[in-house]
């Protein structure tokens, strides 16, 4: 799963260095180490920032009821769905390049080669993007990012960590959402040629687009969990394992929700299943 990434830009990087500066002074919760049901939990989820972390999902969860759901509604309302799908399938090809450096990055050949033909089809046949000609051909898409090339590569998660803006993330990933805002294409040739705007608009839409997608779970999720924060830190890291797994799922191991990061309707995703492993390793590569 990857809830909405608003601002997938160097403004991403920028909400990385507060947060991890307000780390330094908040210091860190601890159980009482007398007590082993609290200490085992503790472990489990993995939190201990728990208390700045809380802090900061307040002000997303004011910052998403206030503007982004109500701007999502809106951007839902306004577009008809295969107006939607083209922004989607264009901010898709856009990414391509890190799709196929990150495939290359993890050893995956496969990967990167159905990476590369997708972004010459669809980047000819199907306008620049808008169409997704390549899935239609048997080639789908599928997303990778920094933070699942270094958990090819092993570098543990690390706890949990609530990013202003960013959402749920983990220090791996949090590293790869900075590496990848300073190493994009798309931002490098923006910065260059003083179009500053453009990565800020293209992390704007592709966050509104995404969250239009995530109303109903999001909702729901909110509605029917005790402890919503504890409930998506938990989504969030069963859907970053599948998502490093590539969907696979080991013999014996539980299944998940997961929430799509571009759903092709309005309607809610179906369960699909999600690997249960501690997330530092892919276990196979197509």
């Amino acid at each position: 799963m990857k809830l909405p990434g608003f601002f997938r830009s160097r403004g991403a990087a920028a909400a990385i260095a507060l947060s991890l500066s307000a780390i330094t002074v908040s210091g860190c919760v601890l159980p009482p180490r007398d007590d082993p049901a609290a200490l085992a939990a503790y472990k489990e989820a993995n939190d201990p920032l728990e208390g700045f972390n809380r802090a900061i999902f307040g002000f997303n969860e004011g910052t998403d009821i206030l503007l982004f759901r109500p701007a999502a509604e809106i951007y839902r309302t306004v577009l008809p769905n295969p107006v939607r799908n083209g922004i989607r399938n264009f901010l898709r090809n856009l990414r391509s390049p890190l799709d196929i450096a990150n495939n290359l990055l993890q050893g995956d050949l496969a990967g990167a080669e159905v990476a590369t033909k997708r972004f010459l089809i669809n980047t000819t046949a199907g306008v620049g993007g808008v169409m997704d000609i390549a899935a239609d051909n048997g080639l789908p898409y599928r997303s990778e990012d920094l933070g699942q090339t270094l958990a090819v590569w092993g570098v543990p998660e690390g706890p949990f960590l609530m990013l202003p803006l960013l959402g749920p993330s983990n220090f791996r990933d949090a590293a790869g959402v900075a590496g990848e805002a300073y190493g994009d294409p798309i931002n490098l040739w923006a910065t260059n040629t003083d179009r500053d705007e453009i990565p800020v608009v293209r992390g704007i839409v592709g966050g509104i687009d995404t969250r239009s997608g995530l109303i109903e779970p999001i909702d729901d999720l909110r509605r029917n969990s005790l402890d919503y924060y504890a409930s998506l830190r938990s989504l969030y890291r069963q859907n970053r394992i599948s998502e490093i797994n590539n969907g696979q799922v080991p013999a014996g191991s539980e299944s998940y929700p997961e929430f799509p990061e571009f759903p092709e309707d309005d309607a809610a995703p179906a369960p699909a299943p999600v690997d249960n492993s501690n997330g530092t390793a892919k276990s196979s590569k197509p």
